[in-house]
């Protein structure tokens, strides 16, 4: 017997049920691990050749330049001093901490091997929530909205929305740097 989320139909159904729970979860821990990766070994890259020898002023370089000398760094950094390396696993459970507590560990240019195996429980819980109870939520989700013409063009709204502000608003800042 299928089970027919919604956007399936038949016995074709999404990725995660023909391939079951184990590949769901490989590749949720791939994707956590390949991230988390990314985001220490670019802050640690980018401290080394930003913060010690150059101070950019303008694209990229200047954002990240920006970001890694920031407050949000600096919370993630006096975390992992205050906390130790707990603080690595744990953030795998939060919203936006996540990043700063990684790119934090790069900053800190905790060694690699450390930093792998105490990111590693971490991106199994968040890869086991992900593939269980967080992949059930979205299919709901979208089975609700497929059914409901309002409820899309609602959420395409406030997409709209949120993307014209953002874009207004980062006009409007360059506009001030260029007076």
């Amino acid at each position: 017997m299928d089970t027919v989320l919604a956007g399936a139909t038949g016995s074709e159904g999404f990725f995660w049920e023909r391939h079951g729970f184990a590949v769901a979860f490989g590749f949720l821990l791939l994707v956590a691990m390949a991230r988390g990766q990314a985001t220490y070994w670019i802050a640690r890259v980018v401290t080394e050749q930003t913060l010690r020898r150059t101070a950019p002023t303008t694209g990229w370089k200047a954002a990240v330049h920006t970001w890694l000398s920031g407050e949000g760094v600096a919370r993630g950094r006096a975390s992992i001093h205050r906390w130790g390396l707990v603080v690595i696993p744990l953030c795998y459970l939060t919203v936006g901490f996540q990043t700063l507590v990684l790119g934090a560990a790069g900053l800190l240019r905790i060694p690699w091997p450390t930093f792998t195996l105490a990111q590693l429980p971490g991106a199994a819980a968040w890869a086991l929530i992900y593939s269980t109870i967080g992949l059930a939520v979205w299919a709901a989700a979208v089975g609700a909205l497929a059914r409901e013409p309002l409820a899309i063009a609602g959420l395409v709204a406030v997409v709209v929305v949120v993307a014209s502000t953002v874009l207004w608003r980062r006009h409007q800042r360059r506009a001030v740097e260029s007076v």
